[in-house]
């Protein structure tokens, strides 16, 4: 949920950087989430089958758009691609295809022309169980887990 609101509220229109695929991904699903809810609120007591788009869909659609493209952009990035890959999408039947090929990719190793690798920064902090003076990080689990296996250990021995 972090990484869908950091995408809509810190990084709205920030085309620079690099996005993991967890993020582009999470960030897709929402955005499809939050249509098919505006385009659900649009039809609901209307049965006109018109073509043109609803007043909650439009929001929606021209809310979203820009963060939309900067995500997509920074995950082109992340597969050392420039953001103009984008454009790719207009070529008609091919270029959906490779973007979406693009967008699937696994990130580069390391850092790249773009930034360091955002998984980097990740994996040190899922593997690293101690904790810097003042960081955020609550290893309080850790102590609820061994405790635990400890009285599981204690009475599996009886």
């Amino acid at each position: 949920m972090n990484l869908i609101l950091g995408c809509i509220t810190q990084r709205y229109a920030k085309f620079s950087g690099r996005a993991r695929r967890k993020e582009y991904w999470l960030f897709v699903l929402a955005f499809t989430v939050l249509n098919l809810l505006a385009v659900a609120i649009d039809t609901a007591g209307s049965f006109d089958q018109s073509s043109d788009p609803g007043l909650f869909s439009s929001i929606v659609i021209l809310g979203l758009l820009i963060p939309y493209l900067a995500v997509t952009v920074r995950r082109l990035h992340d597969t050392n691609r420039s953001g103009w890959w984008v454009l790719i999408s207009f070529i008609p039947l091919i270029g959906p295809i490779f973007l979406l090929v693009f967008l699937c990719l696994k990130s580069d190793e390391g850092e790249n022309q773009f930034g360091p690798n955002p998984l980097a920064s990740v994996g040190s902090s899922v593997s690293n169980n101690t904790s810097a003076p003042g960081s955020k990080t609550d290893n309080s689990q850790d102590a609820v887990f061994s405790e635990v296996d400890e009285t599981y250990n204690s009475t599996k021995g009886n």
